[in-house]
C-alpha cells in the first residue's frame, strides 16, 4: 500500500502513515470541521492493512496539541485498532508526544493507555 502524506491545516493534523513500514504519525491540531470525512478514509485504509498484519511491528506516534472531543472518539476506534492488532502476535508501540506542561494533552494520554493491554504505549515529553 503507498504512504499517505497529508499536510497540516489550521484544523487538521498532518497525516503520515507509511504503510510499507508499518510507520504512522499523526501531528498538529486536529478539530476539522468533518471528523468522519477526514478521518474515515485513512481508518478505513489503515484498518484493512493492519488487520492483515502478524508478527510485524507496528509504530504509531502522537504529537496532537490539541484535538476536539469528536477526535478523542477516533482516537479511541484508533487505539481500540492497535490493540486488535497487538493481540495478533504484532509488537505495538504508541508513542505520544506531549510539551512539557502541558498536564491536559498528558491526562487525556493516560486515560487512553489505561484502557490498552497489550500495546505498549510510551510518553515523550519535549521541551517547548
Amino acid at each position: 500500500m503507498e504512504t499517505i502524506s497529508i499536510g497540516a491545516t489550521t484544523r487538521s493534523p498532518a497525516i503520515e502513515f507509511n504503510f510499507k513500514n508499518n510507520s504512522y504519525v499523526i501531528k498538529g491540531e486536529s478539530y476539522p470541521e468533518d471528523v468522519t470525512a477526514f478521518y474515515g478514509p485513512l481508518m478505513e485504509k489503515l484498518e484493512a492493512h493492519v488487520s492483515g498484519l502478524k508478527g510485524a511491528t507496528i509504530g504509531f506516534r502522537f504529537e496532537l496539541v490539541y484535538f476536539n472531543s469528536s477526535t478523542a472518539k477516533i482516537l479511541m476506534r484508533l487505539f481500540e485498532l492497535l490493540e486488535a492488532a497487538a493481540t495478533r502476535s504484532n509488537q505495538v508501540v504508541i508513542t505520544w508526544v506531549y510539551e512539557e506542561g502541558d498536564d491536559n494533552i498528558k491526562e487525556l494520554a493516560e486515560e487512553f493507555a489505561e484502557e490498552l493491554k497489550k500495546a505498549k504505549f510510551v510518553f515523550e515529553e519535549v521541551p517547548v
